[in-house]
């Protein structure tokens, strides 16, 4: 079984994420893999596994985004490819579908990928739209928000819950799922998968080297490419000093009064 896991390097929740001038989003030296691909990487990995094959991490991202796909060799992937190239900064979630379904086809012209699975949701921007708009460039059937995946032959099925409500889906391989942080509890590598991944090789590639699994794609990717602009940004403001109300009676008719002088109603 050839899995590919998507994953990605973002700022850690608990700095200070901020945007440059260009709208992108300002790097430093706290950047970690992304919380939810933890789960998706324990999900790849665990499939592997169970069932045998290879797991092939990828990202897309400047040179320390590699980080990412180290931690990713750490929690059990076999390889890793990453896609780095000045070109392609400042592409909004359609661009960067589209390249890292490059990626895939590049991967897969080899030796066929049975699955692609990635995370619920990347913590720096949180638009949860890469895995659908993943499985359509690649004209893959998505199975998204999984809390537990099982591969019987060639079928994956999933089980979603989405409120009370719990489903039960399938689909042939090959197919892309992404996962939620219900879906498992990701593995924390000891010090011989921690030295053990240093061996394992990681292939960079650009754009010229996708160039034939992208064809016209290529003009979408990147900040000229980008189908959207951030206008202006601001920091988000300290917090102030909550306001104490006795209640006397009125503690209702003084909350109202608040809603309506600050316009939150």
């Amino acid at each position: 079984m050839r899995i590919v896991v998507c994953v990605k390097h973002v700022p850690d929740l608990q700095s200070e994420r901020a945007l440059d001038s260009r709208g992108f989003t300002v790097r430093g030296e706290d950047d970690v893999l992304n919380e939810l691909d933890e789960n998706a990487v324990e999900a790849a990995v665990s499939l592997a596994e169970e069932h045998g094959g290879e797991v092939v991490a990828v990202t897309m991202g400047p040179a320390d985004a590699v980080d990412a796909l180290r931690r990713a060799l750490q929690m059990g992937a076999h390889s890793a490819v990453h896609i780095d190239d000045d070109a392609l900064a400042g592409s909004d979630v359609v661009g960067t579908a589209r390249v890292l379904a490059a990626a895939v086809r590049a991967i897969g012209a080899e030796d066929p990928v049975d699955l692609v699975v990635t995370g619920m949701a990347a913590m720096d921007g949180l638009t949860s739209m890469l895995p659908a708009a993943l499985a359509a460039c690649l004209e893959l059937p998505q199975l998204t928000l999984a809390t537990r995946i099982d591969v019987t032959g060639g079928t994956l099925r999933v089980r979603r819950e989405i409120g009370e409500a719990v489903e039960t889906l399938e689909a042939p391989l090959p197919a892309l799922v992404s996962v939620t942080d219900q879906a498992n509890e990701p593995r924390y590598p000891n010090f011989r998968a921690i030295i053990g991944a240093k061996k394992k090789p990681v292939t960079r590639w650009t754009l010229a080297d996708l160039e034939p699994y992208l064809g016209a794609d290529v003009t979408v990717t990147g900040a000229a490419g980008a189908g959207t602009r951030i206008l202006r940004s601001a920091a988000r403001p300290g917090r102030q000093q909550g306001r104490i109300v006795t209640d006397s009676g009125d503690g209702g008719a003084q909350l109202a009064a608040y809603l309506v002088e600050n316009k939150l109603v």
